[in-house]
This record gives C-alpha cells, sequence and structure tokens, in this order.
C-alpha cells in the first residue's frame, strides 16, 4: 500500500494538514505528532484535516482526530475535517465521528480561493433579483444561478441525515425544495446575510421531512424530538465513555428521566416496523406475519357450552343421547329415529321439548 503523506500549510492563525495516499495504522503516530504540534503552536488557531487526497482511513487515526479535537475545543479552537468521500467518509460514519469532526461540510474560510458555499455572492446575487421585475427574464435566469451554485452544499447538508434510513436522492429532493423556500423568501432588506436564513430553512424542511412523512408509526413529536437528541449525543457519549452509554448515561447528559428517555428508545422502532413478509429467522422461510394470531370465534362460544353442561346433565338419558346425535353426530333425524328403534316425529317431538329445556335453564 502507498505511504502516508503528510503536509501543513498556513494561512494566518488557520493550519491546514492535508493528508496523502493510505492513513492506517502505521501513518497514525506521525498523523498524532503532526497534530499534536498544531495544539501545541504559539498563536495557531483552527485546524482543518484535509482529506481529499486520501483513499483508505485506519480506525485509529480516527481516534486521534477525535482526541484532537477534543484538545482544540478545551483551547476555544477548532479541528474539521473535510474532503472526506468514499471510504474515507464511510469510516468517519462507522466510528460515529463524522458529525464530530465536520466531515459533511468541505466549506472553509481558513484556505485561499475558497469561500462558504453560501458566501456574499449568493446574497449580492439575490439582492439583485429582488430589484428586477417579476415579468424579466434575467430575473429568473440569476434565480437559477444562485439554486445551481448552492446544490452542491445542499447535497451534502443532506449527507448529514443519510444514516436515518431514508433514500439519498430522497433527502436531496427534500433539502432541493428547503433551498427553493429559502431563495424566494429571503428578503435582503430584512437580512443581511443569505446563509444564515437558508441553513435553518434547509435543515428544518429536511427535519420536518422526517417527522411528518419518515415515520411508519405515528410518534408524539416531543419524543421524535426526542429521539434526535438521543441520536446526537450518543456518539460523542461513547467516544467519551468508551462503551455504549447506557439509559441512565443518555439521561444524565440530556437532564431528563430515565422513563422518558426508554420511551423516546422504545418510539424510535416505530420509525421504519418490520415487516409481516419478513422472514423471522434467516434459516427461517415463515414470515413472521404466519406467526401472529387471529381471533378463534370459538372463544364467545366458551361461556355457553359451560352453561350448557349442567342443564345437559339434567336431561333424561334418551334425551341427552338425541341431542349428542343431532348436534355432535350430525345425524338425521330419521338416522337417529332408526338407532333408537323410535318413530321420526317422536324423535322431533323429544328433541323440541330438549331444546325448550336447555333454554329456560339457561335464561334463569
Amino acid at each position: 500500500m502507498d505511504q502516508a503523506h503528510i503536509s501543513v500549510a498556513t494561512f494566518g492563525p488557520a493550519r491546514v494538514v492535508r493528508l496523502f495516499g493510505v492513513v492506517d495504522l502505521a501513518a497514525r503516530a506521525r498523523l498524532e505528532y503532526v497534530l499534536s504540534e498544531q495544539v501545541g503552536a504559539d498563536g495557531a488557531g483552527d485546524v482543518e484535516v484535509n482529506m481529499a487526497a486520501v483513499r483508505l482511513l485506519d480506525a485509529s487515526a480516527v481516534a486521534v482526530l477525535v482526541r484532537v479535537r477534543d484538545e482544540l475545543a478545551a483551547r476555544d479552537r477548532r479541528l474539521r475535517v473535510t474532503g472526506a468521500r468514499g471510504l474515507v467518509l464511510e469510516a468517519l460514519e462507522i466510528t460515529g465521528a463524522a458529525k464530530q469532526l465536520g466531515a459533511y461540510d468541505d466549506a472553509t474560510p481558513t484556505a485561499p480561493g475558497r469561500t462558504y458555499a453560501w458566501g456574499p455572492e449568493i446574497t449580492e446575487l439575490l439582492r439583485e433579483v429582488a430589484r428586477l421585475p417579476a415579468d424579466d427574464p434575467t430575473r429568473a435566469r440569476l434565480r437559477q444561478q444562485a439554486v445551481e451554485s448552492c446544490l452542491p452544499y445542499v447535497e451534502r447538508l443532506a449527507r448529514r441525515f443519510a444514516s436515518l434510513g431514508e433514500s439519498q436522492s430522497d433527502l436531496t429532493q427534500v433539502a432541493a425544495m428547503g433551498l427553493l423556500k429559502a431563495v424566494d423568501g429571503f428578503n435582503p432588506d430584512l437580512a443581511t446575510d443569505f446563509g444564515a436564513y437558508a441553513l435553518p430553512t434547509v435543515l428544518g424542511e429536511l427535519k420536518r421531512y422526517f417527522r411528518d412523512k419518515g415515520w411508519g408509526v405515528r410518534v408524539p413529536r416531543r419524543l421524535q424530538e426526542l429521539r434526535l437528541e438521543i441520536n446526537a449525543c450518543r456518539d460523542e457519549l461513547t467516544q467519551k465513555l468508551g462503551r455504549s452509554p447506557t439509559v441512565a448515561d443518555l439521561a444524565a447528559h440530556l437532564g431528563r428521566p430515565e422513563d422518558d428517555v426508554i420511551e423516546a428508545l422504545v418510539a424510535a422502532s416505530g420509525y421504519r416496523p418490520s415487516s409481516l413478509d419478513a422472514p423471522v429467522r434467516e434459516d427461517d422461510d415463515g414470515p413472521a406475519g404466519d406467526r401472529l394470531g387471529v381471533v378463534d370465534e370459538a372463544f364467545g362460544q366458551v361461556e355457553l357450552r359451560e352453561s350448557l353442561h349442567p342443564a345437559l346433565a339434567q336431561l333424561p338419558a334418551r334425551e341427552q343421547k338425541i341431542i349428542a346425535l343431532r348436534f355432535f353426530g350430525n345425524l338425521t333425524q330419521s338416522e337417529i329415529a332408526a338407532q333408537l328403534g323410535i318413530s321420526q316425529m317422536h324423535v322431533s317431538r323429544l328433541l323440541s321439548r330438549s331444546l325448550a329445556r336447555l333454554r329456560t335453564a339457561l335464561q334463569e
């Protein structure tokens, strides 16, 4: 495998650490040394770790990034990862460090020639759009230009929610709808920066989609919001505690009762219910729906059957036999008469009298 190469560039107080090749266990020590130098450098500011040229990333290197990030945060400084994609981004997502390290947002103000995706140029563009008449063709062209300029960043925002089980294409479309609402709703006379208005608009559209459309079972909004808080802090607690957080850990961190946390965790299973057609086990071909019970109509007759027992016991033996042959043996009156050696008419009279006595006994 290719050895990792590390370079450091300085842009004012900011530092950009560029990684190249395969950052594996062998390269972890060099990465830790370089980042530690940036932590202790006099007058240094935020640190950007650019991974655009990294092909593979080891989990031990991710642990170094998270630790250095915490050290910089304690000094009111920031470490963020940019350029991560493919297997590198997957490694950050699997370890739960992608959001902590800002890996979904490639924009950074530290490197020359790079600006935020929604920088002043977009704001000025929308000011020009607002000044033009509604039927001016230039207005539509400038609006389209503003939308196309922001779409790549909107896609990155949508990827923040990719681990929640929804299709990436659906999330991108929802985020794009939020961008259109932000572009059309932005008023340059009331706001000075488009990014400050557009970011919460797009994120709000994505969160609204998950709240209203994503759940397979309707769950109260308070539990949905608590579930998001739990998901947000779970990765942080896992890194801090070195293990999966318990219910007590989550409740203490969020300042919520444990019962509320348990209720939210249980409700989370309603977001994507399992299919009744799915097999119960990998080695079992039968779907789960085949194991569900059905309403047994005989349950409603249990009480009647139990009430009939003492009433039947009070009938003469011949009448009990006639009822048994008629209703349990499914014999006709003629067949019963032939078996008992009496006439069919007599069987009919005995049967009618026995049923009348049974009805009376049940009513009493």
